[in-house]
């Protein structure tokens, strides 16, 4: 088993970034491609309690979001933010990184390295 889990998008520069940090850093570490294989509602709910930010944080509010018409103030709970990201994983922000029982969201993609070490 890994140490790291990646949820990558390789479409993305910060994601992109955190994955070259990872591979530079010599720690074992498995890649998941979320858009390809999607995390489940449970498993996107560990990875809200694993972050040290607030759930809406995990939910990106860009230019898709607002063509779905959605409003945040509606994803704020771990289990609306679940529930929308199991529905539309695109808005899932990107990269994030796991190790044991820590989370981060690799924004910027050196965020990563607090989970080296």
């Amino acid at each position: 088993m890994s140490d790291i889990v990646l949820y990558h998008n390789p479409n993305c520069s910060k994601s992109r970034g955190a994955l070259a940090i990872l591979e530079a850093s010599g720690t074992s570490f498995d890649v998941v491609e979320y858009l390809d294989a999607p995390p489940s509602r449970d498993t996107l709910l560990r990875i809200i309690s694993l972050l040290p930010d607030d759930p809406a944080e995990l939910v990106r509010k860009d230019k898709n979001f607002r063509e779905l018409g959605l409003d945040a103030a509606h994803y704020t709970t771990p289990e609306a933010v679940a529930d929308l990201l199991v529905e539309h994983p695109k808005l899932m922000q990107r990269p994030i990184a796991i190790r044991g029982e820590h989370a981060v969201i690799g924004r910027p993609s050196e965020n990563v390295e607090a989970l080296l070490g």
